[in-house]
């Protein structure tokens, strides 16, 4: 788990062998396994760990007291749950199970420790954290402007360049375990609705999607049905200029 969150982080910057051993460390603390649908941490709780996903899927989500859900961000692994919740009293969202997750709980305190002794990783941090706050900006112009074929095709590219990123797409497939409820929630599309989009998209080869398994044939097509530019996500190693010298 250690090597697919170096390659993560090393989107952003260069690490140190130190500092590849430290993610390895803390890749190994705290093990906790949560079942699918079960809350990791809730809206109201004081934080005391940062969670790092090690596999399965989670989302950051909100509710409105009737029930009803606002997906907010998908978790994949190598994805860390809010790395400054230590500078808040309590928790002002959730982060939920899709699936079956295994998460390493890390101390607050070694966190701060992290930022006040491991300048590389500190910044692969801060940049990963600047790069979760573009993504939320990106989902806002979504639920705010696209159409929803516009923004379930632009979740998805999203999804599978973040997915690739760490390896986790295999011969153009990635796995996606979100339902269409799911996909509802994240994209404001009601789920009659996202069925019917899904089914256009798979009319007009833009996916296949058998299960959890999706593939995109001409993903450059999805991109234009999604209006979707990577550039949000920070891929390209935009913070080289913080790589020490050595």
């Amino acid at each position: 788990m250690a090597d697919l969150i170096r390659l993560k982080l090393e989107h952003y910057t260069r690490l140190s062998a130190d500092d590849v051993q430290l993610l390895s460390s803390l890749s190994t603390l705290n093990i906790r396994q949560i079942q699918p649908r079960r809350d990791i941490f809730r809206e109201g709780e004081r934080p005391k760990v940062v969670n790092l996903i090690l596999d399965g899927w989670a989302v950051r989500h909100k509710m409105l007291e009737d029930g009803r859900r606002q997906i907010l961000a998908f978790l994949i692994p190598g994805d860390f749950c809010d790395t400054k919740n230590f500078v808040l009293s309590e928790m002002d969202h959730s982060v939920g199970a899709l699936t079956a997750v295994t998460v390493a709980q890390i101390p607050n305190e070694m966190i701060q420790d992290i930022e006040r002794t491991r300048p590389r990783l500190s910044q692969a941090l801060n940049w990963d954290l600047l790069v979760q706050l573009a993504i939320q900006r990106e989902w806002t112009l979504n639920v705010g402007q696209r159409s929803a074929i516009e923004r379930i095709s632009h979740l998805i590219c999203e999804l599978f360049v973040r997915m690739k990123t760490v390896g986790l797409c295999h011969n153009g497939v990635c796995n996606i375990p979100a339902t269409q409820t799911d996909l509802s929630e994240a994209t404001g599309v009601t789920p009659v609705h996202v069925n019917r989009t899904l089914q256009e998209m798979r009319a007009r080869g833009l996916i296949e999607w058998k299960g959890r398994e999706v593939r995109v044939p001409d993903m450059d097509a999805l991109q234009r049905v999604g209006m979707f530019n990577a550039g949000y996500l920070h891929l390209d190693r935009e913070g080289a200029h913080l790589d020490a010298n050595e």
